[in-house]
């Protein structure tokens, strides 16, 4: 995915929470309203959230370094899983705690009632289309997989961030709505306080959602079954590789996988001609998945009578083929492997 869809959806969901904010917290200050408290920090919340979104993408780009090879990539996923540490305890525990205090002390909205309302609709407007931006820009790079399996596969934490936290915030706006027009209506200030917990509850969840899906991305996944066949079909699909022995794959970073693979090649191959071969499957591979940029290959001589169950060492014996001039190096491989290492 391009970091440049997340930056939008990113940034139109900002600049809604920074408005819904001040609204709320205005209507707040006129009504004494929990429910719209709880949803006043919930905004401010979000606004911190995106921020920490676009901390997190600028700081990805550095270049790699000695101590970090393999750059910076993760630190959106980093930054991604502070954001549901932030929902979950400024917005949804302070929501519960608020709809607790509430309860203790119940009481009707007596002046400007019509406030809370007005700006609650408001909220849902720009809060509509700042989701409606998100929708948009995922729909570019979901394809045909589904809402609930686009935010579980994304590697690119942004736009799932802000898909839930827009949804959250409609869900919790119209939570919001029905507490302050029941209290209104009945007089009776335990409808804010089951609002203003259900608005917490709410972020309570989706924290934690975000949480175990970041958390995946944080430890390492790898390519997902439709680049897996694309990296295997590039890899054998040419005459230079015999079969792939065993494969492992790594994100990086949301834009930046890792393939490592160990390849059977023909026993006559020469070291040239290995390096070549070598070039052409990598080049193969960058073509059917561009996120691809780190790749090594191991050249071996694929034997299955040298199978061991479970191990994934198909590995050729040191000593060579008659007739093949290949002779074992000092470690066991043959002069084509270690130039074949070489060359990848």
């Amino acid at each position: 995915m391009s970091a440049t869809g997340g930056t939008k959806a990113i940034v139109a969901a900002l600049a809604a929470n920074l408005g819904i904010a001040v609204t709320k917290f205005v209507a707040f200050a006129l009504t004494g309203s929990s429910s719209m408290l709880a949803e006043s920090i919930h905004s401010v919340a979000d606004s911190g959230n995106q921020g920490l979104l676009l901390i997190g993408g600028r700081r990805a780009k550095r270049q790699a370094t000695p101590q970090h090879p393999f750059g910076y990539g993760r630190e959106r996923y980093i930054y991604a899983f502070i954001v549901s540490i932030v929902l979950f305890s400024i917005g949804g525990l302070f929501a519960l705690y608020e709809a607790y205090h509430k309860a203790s002390d119940p009481h009707g909205i007596d002046s400007w009632q019509w406030v809370p309302v007005v700006v609650l609709l408001a909220a849902i407007v720009m809060e509509g289309f700042s989701f409606r931006t998100a929708i948009k820009e995922s729909n570019l790079v979901r394809g045909d997989q589904s809402w609930a399996r686009f935010i579980r596969r994304a590697k690119a934490p942004e736009l799932p961030v802000v898909l839930l936290e827009d949804l959250g915030a409609l869900v919790g706006l119209v939570f919001a709505l029905f507490g302050v027009s029941m209290t209104l209506i009945t007089g009776n200030g335990m409808w804010d306080a089951a609002g203003t917990a259900m608005i917490g509850v709410l972020l309570v969840i989706i924290a934690i959602v975000l949480a175990i899906e970041t958390k995946s991305l944080l430890l390492g996944e790898g390519a997902d079954e439709g680049e897996l066949e694309k990296i295997e079909k590039a890899v054998t699909d040419g005459p230079e590789v015999e079969r792939i022995i065993h494969m492992k794959t790594l994100y990086l970073g949301p834009e930046e996988l890792m393939v490592a693979a160990k390849i059977g090649v023909p026993a006559w191959e020469t070291a040239q001609d290995l390096a070549r071969d070598i070039n052409a499957v990598e080049a193969r591979i960058r073509s059917e998945v561009p996120t691809a940029r780190v790749i090594y290959l191991e050249p071996d001589i694929y034997r299955p009578e040298m199978e061991r169950a479970g191990a994934g060492q198909t590995a050729d014996p040191a000593v060579p083929a008659a007739g093949t001039g290949a002779h074992p190096t000092a470690e066991g491989h043959t002069a084509a492997e270690v130039a074949g290492r070489s060359g990848s």
